[in-house]
Order: structure tokens, then sequence, then C-alpha cells
């Protein structure tokens, strides 16, 4: 037997130690099982005849056993995604002639790698090191003393290894297709010598790094090899190559977020016709965008352009973007309106919030993730649309008009998080809100809704936030709101787009068995890929007294009901006592009557509980001292009565959380109100008050200042004749005035 491949099932237990007896053997696959234990030393060495070693994807730990450095005939070694660990010293790596692949990434190796301890491998063309899971570090002190390499590199990933240069020795290599150096501590200048000397390559990931200064000099031929660039999460600076676009025809994924590159994007990215991700979010760029983007860059999948300046209209008549799935143009100063409805079919981010865009919102848009708060729009809320909308922000605009149930009944079935807050909406709610079943979040506050609270919000049992402050409803407080959960159900994370590079085996299994290839097939990537979950909501919410800001995980643990600034009537319902997991309720500036309910007790995760400005009466109840985890409270501007508990968290409120009712005693000490800023006083004061006045001392000073003051006016007017021509006119004219 020449070739074993057992890869990609469900074998477990240990690698079998009879290996030995297959002394034929050349090519050894068993990745992607579930095999564990330690490497069976005295069976893989005895395989002389070995080619390929692929045990990738296992659970496989201890350290690479010392004689591997037998196997003369090895060309591939990979043993990447397990959990071997140790130090990778040079008599750990086959020196062998014939070896061509090492891939000994995330595993748990630790300590120092040289490249010099592996420069006589004439063969080698594939490295990969790092991982997240490793703590290697790779050492480049002395690598220039200690020649050249032997060999030419086609493929060197050495993410995670907290380098502190780049490789030295890549200054000697010119055959590199696939160079990934990410996520190190590398600084100095962006080695752009990387594509000066590379004329093949297809892939280089430069990503979160420290490197500075400006992408100069940028090479000056075409490199149509080069199909994605990733230079994001430096410190990069200066203007875009002008030629950026004519260099690099064929890209198909440009990143330079999150970098200081400023000035204008150049008309040349236009001639990046294949481009499929363009991502220059968070940098300094400014000024209109080239008509040349927007017109040829047609099967352009992702743009990102927000957080920087850029300004103009964004849609215009030279718009060609008709495959966009994820437009994100956020914090810019963009203005005009947005398309017809044609372009948003294929679209599942839309990010245009906190522009300058004004117009009505059009009908159509379908994006799952659509977001135009802080802007201008005005008219009514489109009719059709958001058939398949999870996350919808349109708040900080100037809408108007009533929620049209003609769209509700129609869309929002997978709505998780609607925010209307801060228009001009007005009218009740409709009924048929209820159609929104997954609805999580709930922001309509800062609007002209009136009516009661309908019924129908009660049954929204996984709503974690609803706020409905600001508004005009009235009537009492729905007691089947204790049905909402108030819970934690709601999150968001972002993940990162990730391209993958494959192993390519012949039939034969073993021979030739380097050639990796670079796959890019995007058109199944964007029918695979969830970009939607892959956005950070971020959700404003007022807790604690503050609005605060709530995005990613953190929504995990937040919950909260808002009915604030209403005009609310009736009692607080009992019921409200149920909601156990609520972390803040705010009642606030309504007309509520009757007690504060014991049952509130129970609010067990309770943080914030506001009830001031209403009309309670009664007293407060002691059994709200069990609410541990209370840091905000306040009854204030009610007719509470009674005696105000002070035993646990009710020790620490200050008499703020109190004022406006007369009869209620036991208001805080002095020691528990806001500290006055001390003021050192020297001995010879310490027996007054810093703010005692001597009354004589007062009336002399002001009078002897104010009497200098009239006798320097008068010696100006009588020294200076033009001033004293323009006073008494303006008292002539103040007399024939009055």
């Amino acid at each position: 037997m020449e070739l074993l491949d057992l890869s990609s099932n469900y074998f477990n237990g240990s690698i079998p130690q009879n290996l030995g007896k297959l002394s034929s053997l050349k090519a050894l696959y068993l990745a992607g099982n579930l095999f564990k234990g330690s490497l069976p030393v005295p069976g893989l060495c005895e395989l002389r005849r070995l080619q390929v070693l692929d045990i990738s994807h296992n659970r496989l730990e201890g350290t690479l056993p010392s004689c591997l450095s037998n196997l003369t005939s090895l060309k591939v070694l990979d043993v990447h995604d397990n959990l071997l660990s140790g130090s990778i010293t040079p008599n750990l790596i086959p020196s062998q002639k014939f070896l061509q692949f090492i891939d000994i990434s995330n595993n748990v190796f630790e300590g120092s790698f040289s490249f010099s301890s592996i420069f006589n491998l004439s063969k080698l063309e594939v490295i990969v090191l790092g991982g997240t899971k490793n703590k290697l570090q790779i050492d480049n002190d002395n690598q220039a003393g200690n020649g050249i390499p032997l060999f030419q590199l086609k493929v060197l990933q050495i993410s995670n290894c907290s380098m502190k240069s780049a490789p030295l020795f890549l200054l000697n290599q010119h055959r590199l297709i696939w160079v990934d150096i990410s996520h190190n501590n590398l600084s100095g200048a962006i080695p752009s010598w990387l594509l000066q000397n590379n004329t093949d390559l297809k892939f280089l990931n430069l990503r979160n790094n420290s490197f500075t200064g400006k992408l100069d000099p940028f090479p000056q031929h075409p490199l149509s090899s080069m199909v994605h660039m990733d230079a994001s999460y430096n410190h990069i600076d200066g203007h875009l190559p002008k030629d950026l676009g004519i260099v690099l025809p064929n890209l198909q994924y440009l990143n330079l977020s999150c970098n200081f590159f400023k000035g204008e994007l150049p008309s040349s990215v236009g001639a990046m016709r294949k481009l499929l991700l363009l991502d220059l979010s968070f940098n300094n760029l400014s000024g209109k965008l080239p008509n040349e983007l927007v017109k040829n860059c047609t099967v352009l999948g992702v743009l990102k352009l927000n957080n920087n300046n850029f300004r103009g209209d964004f849609f215009s008549t030279h718009f060609n973007l008709s495959n966009l799935r994820a437009l994100e143009l956020a914090n810019n100063e963009f203005t005009g309106g947005l398309m017809t409805k044609e372009f948003y079919a294929k679209m599942r981010i839309f990010d245009v919030s906190n522009n300058k865009m004004t117009g009505k919102i059009p009908n159509g848009i379908d994006a799952k993730v659509l977001l135009l708060q802080n802007n201008y729009f005005e008219g009514q809320i489109p009719c059709e649309g958001f058939f398949n909308a999870q996350v919808v922000d349109i708040s900080h605009n100037f809408l108007s008009g009533q929620i049209p149930s003609c769209l509700i009944s129609k869309a929002f079935s997978n709505v998780e998080l609607l925010n209307l807050r801060d228009n001009r909406l007005s009218g009740n709610i409709p009924a048929e809100i209820s159609f929104f079943p997954s609805l999580r979040v709930l922001l309509l506050g800062n609007n002209r809704f009136n009516g009661l609270i309908p019924r129908q919000l009660c049954q929204f049992r996984d709503i974690s936030i609803m706020d409905l402050s600001n508004n005009f409803f009235s009537g009492s407080i729905p007691s089947c709101l204790s049905n909402v959960s108030f819970g934690n159900y709601f999150s968001y994370s972002w993940g990162n787009l990730m391209f993958s590079y494959w192993n390519i085996r012949h039939e034969d299994g073993y021979s030739d068995l380097y050639p990796l290839v670079l796959l890019y097939d995007f058109t199944s990537f964007w029918d695979n890929v969830k970009l939607e979950d892959q956005y950070v909501v971020n959700i404003d919410f007022v807790t604690k007294n503050n609005l605060l800001s709530f995005k990613g995980n953190i929504l995990n643990y937040m919950s909260g009901l808002d009915l604030s600034c209403n005009n609310l009537t009736g009692a607080i319902p009992r019921s409200l006592g149920k909601l156990f997991s609520i972390r803040a309720l705010n009642l606030s500036h309504n007309h509520l009557t009757g007690h504060i309910p014991v049952s509130l007790s129970n609010l067990s995760q309770i943080e914030s509980l506001d009830f001031s400005y209403n009309n309670l009466s009664g007293r407060i109840p002691s059994e709200l001292v069990d609410l541990n985890f209370l840091a905000v409270f306040s009854v204030a501007h009610n007719n509470l009565s009674g005696r105000i508990p002070d035993k646990g968290q009710f020790a620490t409120f200050g008499i703020n959380s109190y004022k406006g009712n007369p009869f209620l005693n036991g208001l805080p000490s002095e020691k528990n109100r806001t500290k006055p800023i001390e003021i050192i006083l020297s001995s010879d004061e310490t027996d007054e008050k810093w703010y005692d006045i001597d009354r004589t001392f007062f009336i002399s000073s002001f009078i002897a200042t104010y009497g200098v003051f009239l006798l320097t006016f008068g010696a100006l007017l009588y020294i200076n004749p033009y001033w004293r021509r323009r006073w008494f006119r303006f008292i002539e004219n103040f007399i024939y005035s009055s």
C-alpha cells in the first residue's frame, strides 16, 4: 500500500501504533477526524518512504517527535489545527532536500522560531506558522548574518507570531504568490517592496500591524496577478496612489480600512472592473466620489466608505452598482436622495446613517440590515419593502404621518429591531403591530403618537427593550406587559469575511502535492455568507438617568421598558413585578396615581427604577431594600409619605431621589448628599467661613472703584475732543428718542 486516505470521517481514539508495518506507504491522510492523544512515535517514524503526512484538524496532543527528521522522503508536513505543544527546534523540522510544504499553524506551540534554521531546504515552497492558539515568536534579529535561503517560497503565512519586523529574507524572494503576515507587531515602513519584487503575487495580507508611512514607492507596472490586498488596521497615511486601479487592474478584494489616508479617492479606481469588495472605512478621505467608481465597478458586492469625510451625491445619474450586497456609507456628508426600488434587489446591508441625505424613502428597500438614521428624510414611511428586514433604524429624521397598516400587514415579519425614534410620526400604534413575531427591540420614543398603549404589544413575548417615551399616550399601563419577557435574547456579532486557499491533491494522491491554488468563487460566496450576521447593531436607551449606547454582546445583558413623558394615568400594575429579568424601568413624567406596588421587590435584576414626577401616594415599600443591583432610584415630585428605607442600596441614594415629597421623613443624611468642594484655608483664616464678607470693607472698596472709574472717564472726555463730541451726541440722541 502506497496511499492511505482516511480523512474527513469521525474516527476517534488514538492513531494506531502499528502504522510502521505499512513500510511502502508514501501518503497518509488522517485529516478531519477526532483523533486524540500523542503521535505514535515508533510506528510513524518507521515510514521511511513517506512523502505526505497530513494529520490536520484533529485533537492530537503532545510534541512533534524528533524522529521526523529521519523521514528523508517527506514532501508535505501538515499538522495544523491540533493541540500540539512544545518548542519548534531545528531538529523537529525535517531538513531534507525534498520538503516542499510545512503547516504547523493553530496549535499551542511556544518559544521562538528562526527562519535561518530552514534556509537549507532548497525545495521549500510553503510555510504556514502562527495562528490564534500558537504562542510562537519569530526571531529576526540575526537573519542578515545567516546567509541567503536556498528556497524560493510561493506561500508564506506567519500571522499572530508577535514579530517586530518583517522577515528580512523576504527581500530575496521573487516567486511569492501568497503572503500573510497579519496580526503581528510589525512596525516601520509598509513593505511595498513585496509588490515590486513579486510580479506573480496574488494575495497580500498585512492586516492589524503598526506599519506607518505612505504607500510609496508604489509599483509603476501593472500587477495583473494580484486579486487580494489587505493593509487594514495600520497607521498608513498620505494620499492613495493616483494610479491605484491601473497598477492593480484585476483586484477583487481591497481593504485599506482603519488607517489615516487622506485626500480624494483617485478616479483610477474605476479601472478595477473585477472588484468585488472595497473597504476604505475609518480613514480621513474626503471630496466627492469619482464617477468612474459607481459607473464602472459593476460587479462590486461590498462597498464600505463609512467614517470618512466624503461629500456630494452618492446616487448620481452615473450610478451603476446594481450587484451590491452591502453598502456602508455611514458618518460622512453625503447628500441627495435614494435610488428607486430596482437598485435594492440583492441588498443585505444598507447603511447611509449619519449623513445629510434628503427626500423620501423609496418603496422596495428589502435589505436585512437597513440603517437610515440621522439624516433629513421626510414624508411617510413607504408601504412597500422591508419584507426580509431584520434590523430597521430610520430614527432621527423628519418622517411624519402614521405607521401605515398596509406596510405592517405585508412586511416586518422577520424584523428583530425596529427604531423609529425622534421623528414626527403621529396617530395610534396600529393593532397590526402584533404581526411582528420576531421583534426583540422596539424604539418609538420622541414622536407624536397618541391614544392608548395597544395591548397587542403584550404579544411580543421575546422583546428585550421597549421605548415609548416622549409621546402623547394616555390611559393606563396595560397589565399584560408582564407577559413580555424583557429577557436576554438579542445578539448580533461581527465576523470577518473569509477567503480560503485549498490543497488540491492529484489522483495519485501524493505526486506534486504542493500545487496550492487560490479559490475566488465569489458567486457561491455571496450565496453562503450571511453578511447581516456580521454587523454590529448599536442601540441608544435611557437608563440610570443617562442615554447610553449598547452594542454587540452587551445587548445580551440589557433589557428595559421606558414609558416616561406621556399622559398615562391610573395605578402602576402589580403584575409588573413579574418582569424578573428587566434591568431598567422608567415610568416618570406621567400622571400615575396610587401606591408603589410591593410586588416590584421581585425585580431581582433591576438596576434603574424611576417613578418621578407623578401623583403616587402612600409609602415607599420597605421590601424594595431587597433589590441588590439597584443603582438609580427616583420617586421625586410625588405625594409619598412615611419613612424612607435606609438599608441595602437605599443607604446610597441622595436627597435628589426623594425631593418634592413633603410628607416623606427620614431624608438622607448629609453624608449621602453630593460632597461640596473643599477649600483649604490658611491658618489665620480657619476661624471664619470662606463665604463670610466684611460689609464695611465691601462698601468702601466698591465706592473707591466706582469713583476711580468716573474720574478716569471724565479725564478721557476732557483730554480727547473727538470722544467728547461723540459722548454729547449720544446723550442728545438718547434724550430725543426718549
